[in-house]
């Protein structure tokens, strides 16, 4: 049964219908089917991030989004819709000051890095961050030793968020499957702050200058746990590579079909 409060917006809407031209009844038509078509969205029910009214919000958002485009929820999207929806959910929520170095939101008390991943030849099993930080413009050679202070500018870099979330788009549509796929992660910070005990190597034989080097970081049965990989490029980019999935925590998973509207 309706609430007095839906009604009542029920009926605002309708009466706005009359002013629209067809262009723009067209729109509002195509996004209403969207919100009939087939979806599976899944929490955990152990998250204290992510609750039921998150899942279904976010994931109305990630079904807009791809009304209007056949590219990934990108990352100033997930920042910002993030945000308003947890708002919209009762939880006090902010986004960071444009350009801040650290976090990018603050939840209650939280501060919270976001990252997106959207290969499309992404393997579910492993995470990949493209670009986890910028390094500067420091001392930076062909010295192994130079590696030891990047690692630090990274661990220096970790202690400014209390958590690292990664949205992940897990699977475009193909004929054979028409669903979009998302999943909500997080990588746990004591994890990343365990490159600490990583072994480091430089790549002498690059012809980089500054030479790339990378971070190895094992799991207690001597695995790999993930890599850092120290990009000596013109953006001098650090990047965390191969992080094992199940060393992380899923929050959410969304699937969803889009709906065309010539089919209607």
């Amino acid at each position: 049964m309706l609430t007095p409060t839906t009604q009542a917006r029920i009926t605002r809407i309708v009466s706005y219908l009359p002013h629209l031209r067809e262009g723009q009844l067209i729109w509002v038509e195509r996004i209403v089917l969207q919100f009939r078509q087939p979806k599976t969205f899944v929490v955990n029910p152990v998250s204290n991030l992510v609750d039921n009214c998150f899942l279904e919000d976010f994931g109305d958002a990630l079904r807009l989004h791809h009304c209007f485009s056949d590219d990934a929820f990108a990352k100033d999207k997930f920042e910002y819709t993030a945000v308003r929806v947890w708002q919209q959910c009762g939880r006090h929520a902010t986004m960071a000051p444009r350009g801040n170095p650290g976090h990018d939101v603050t939840v209650g008390a939280e501060r919270i890095s976001l990252k997106t991943q959207a290969d499309r030849n992404l393997r579910l099993g492993v995470i990949n961050i493209h670009k986890f930080m910028e390094l500067g413009r420091g001392s930076w050679t062909d010295n192994p030793a130079d590696l030891v202070q990047l690692r630090d500018q990274y661990l220096a870099h970790l202690s400014s968020y209390d958590r690292v979330l990664v949205l992940r788009n897990t699977a475009y549509p193909t004929p054979a499957s028409p669903f979009w796929r998302y999943e909500l992660l997080e990588i746990p910070l004591v994890l990343l702050a365990a490159a600490k005990h990583g072994t480091l190597k430089m790549m002498q034989d690059s012809r980089q200058m500054p030479k790339p080097g990378y971070c190895y970081v094992l799991d207690e049965t001597g695995e790999q746990a993930y890599r850092l990989y120290f990009d000596g490029g013109t953006e001098r980019k650090l990047k965390v590579q191969n992080i094992r999935r199940e060393l992380c925590i899923v929050h959410a998973t969304w699937e969803f079909v889009i709906h065309e509207l010539d089919e209607a």
